[in-house]
């Protein structure tokens, strides 16, 4: 995984900047000798913020900048001239990017659309100049605020993939050729179990110009949500995700309680998970006759909408769209 470039958990340190003093400064011109305070407010310190940017899918461009310095406020001048604010730094990321503070956990901001804003660290604001202590009592203010300091925090930013539907599996299971077939996404496809080391995302096209998101995520092993093979890494995943398709070969020597194993592990992780529509599809059934199909069919979950298909052969993926956009879009038809 060193060379990977997807990167779904950065920690950075962010510093934001310290506002600008205020002015003590006092008129004084060749014809008004004692013109009275005239002194400018601070600038305010720049701050920290993350946006959300729909063009990134990882937060790999973080991993090499862990350091992040907003700029100074200037301070205040003669002539009620308020200093520079000093400039702010946006950080991009991923749209489903949380952010936690690395060292007490406290959750911060979720950034979920594109151009989302938030501020992680705010910067100091700026000093008053001494104009703004003038009084009936106090004519001539010699004195003006400090800038307020930067604040300065260490920050942790979690990615979860943002997709309608998320491939549910064992590892080999056939999720990489399944999204290579009904998408334009290319994931390593191979013969052996854990070719997916992380997740990947595909646009399916359907009908009449119209599309949805499908992740793959890496396999899935029994006590995944303990921390076995790369569970826990990657089963945050498919909390963003709409809809759950379990996918689960043809061959395979009992779909039900592959099934019920994968549920399980859902369950463990989150529970929550459980409340999302659950598909089943039924991978590499060009391996079957119509006899074998129906009786590989009795033998399936109960309740659970389920299609029979071959990312070989091409049978059953216009269904799978079709059952797919149906649930997708059955709360709001």
């Amino acid at each position: 995984m060193t060379g990977s470039n997807f990167v779904d958990h950065v920690k950075i340190f962010c510093r934001s900047g310290r506002g600008g003093a205020g002015s003590a400064h006092l008129r004084r011109e060749k014809f008004v000798p004692k013109g009275g305070p005239d002194g400018g407010d601070g600038g305010d310190g720049g701050d920290i913020i993350l946006r959300g940017n729909r063009n990134f899918w990882t937060l790999l461009h973080l991993r090499y900048q862990r350091h992040v310095f907003a700029g100074d406020g200037e301070s205040g001048s003669k002539a009620n001239r308020t200093g520079k604010s000093g400039e702010s730094k946006i950080i991009e990321v991923p749209c489903g990017t949380l952010a936690y503070d690395a060292e007490t956990g406290e959750f911060l901001c979720d950034i979920t659309d594109h151009d989302q804003e938030a501020v992680l660290v705010k910067g100091g604001r700026g000093g008053l100049g001494n104009v703004n202590f003038k009084s009936s009592t106090n004519q001539t203010p010699r004195y003006a605020q400090p800038g307020e300091p930067h604040e300065e925090r260490w920050v942790t930013l979690e990615l979860k993939l943002l997709a309608d539907v998320g491939l549910v599996g064992f590892p080999n299971a056939g999720k990489s050729t399944l999204l290579s077939v009904i998408s334009a996404a290319k994931p390593k496809i191979a013969d052996y179990p854990f070719t997916t080391l992380e997740p990947n995302l595909g646009i399916v096209s359907y009908r009449d110009m119209q599309s949805f998101v499908m992740a793959d995520i890496p396999g899935i092993i029994e006590g995944a949500s303990e921390g076995r093979g790369l569970g826990l890494r990657f089963l945050r995943h498919i909390e963003r995700n709409s809809l759950l398709l379990f996918v689960i070969p043809a061959d395979s020597a009992d779909i039900q309680e592959e099934y019920d194993i994968l549920y399980n592990e859902l369950e463990q992780y989150n529970p929550d998970l459980l409340d999302k529509k659950h598909l089943l599809a039924i991978s590499k059934s060009d391996l079957l006759d119509d006899e074998l199909m129906r009786k590989v069919r009795s033998h399936l979950p109960e309740g659970i909408p389920h299609v029979f298909i071959s990312s070989v052969t091409g049978y059953g993926i216009t269904a799978l769209k079709d059952l797919l956009w149906q649930e997708l879009n059955s709360d709001v038809l």
